[in-house]
């Protein structure tokens, strides 16, 4: 199997040129992140593999669980124009409005790609979202195939005309 492999939403849209940087990324990271290779990963682990290609194609990362190293973007606004609401998340590309987020066992088992993708379409200025997804998360005797359930929830979500994402586009990948 290729690694990663990935898909890209809409499924009637070619894939933009941050989308092959972004997988490039991944691909440079297989020997630390591939979950062919590896169970029990954790989406810091994952981001801390990639966060070194990301902040070089212009990306600020979250580089740890210390207010000040998180990546927090605005959702509403309240008085004197500060930030009421925002989401953290962790990475986001501004030039090009590009929002990530890292998902690994708990995420894969807890379904965070839905609270991902909802949480991401209500950040300002997030024109894309990446999500990154293990393709098996393997921990003790149970294996999730996060990629495969999330591709599925993707192409539901963009098949229906009953929710608009605001979104350019979707870059799921799987590591």
């Amino acid at each position: 199997m290729q690694f990663p492999v990935w898909s890209y939403f809409p499924r009637n849209a070619k894939a933009p040129a941050w989308v092959h940087q972004f997988v490039s990324v991944v691909t440079v990271s297989e020997a630390i992140v591939s979950t062919a290779k590896k169970s029990g990963l954790e989406s810091d682990d994952v981001l801390a593999a990639l966060a070194p290609g990301l902040a070089a194609l212009g990306y600020s990362v979250e580089a740890g669980k210390k207010r000040e190293q998180k990546i927090s973007r605005p959702v509403l606004f309240g008085e004197n124009g500060a930030a009421r609401v925002s989401y953290e998340i962790d990475a986001f590309h501004d030039e090009l409005g590009i929002a990530v987020e890292v998902e690994a066992g708990r995420g894969a088992a807890n379904n965070a790609d839905y609270r991902d993708i909802v949480r991401t379409a209500l950040i300002l200025d997030a024109r894309y979202l990446a999500l990154v997804m293990p393709v098996d998360y393997r921990t003790g005797n149970q294996s999730i195939k996060a990629y495969g359930r999330t591709r599925e929830q993707l192409d539901a979500l963009y098949a229906s005309d009953r929710l608009k994402l605001p979104f350019a586009g979707v870059l799921l990948t799987g590591y």
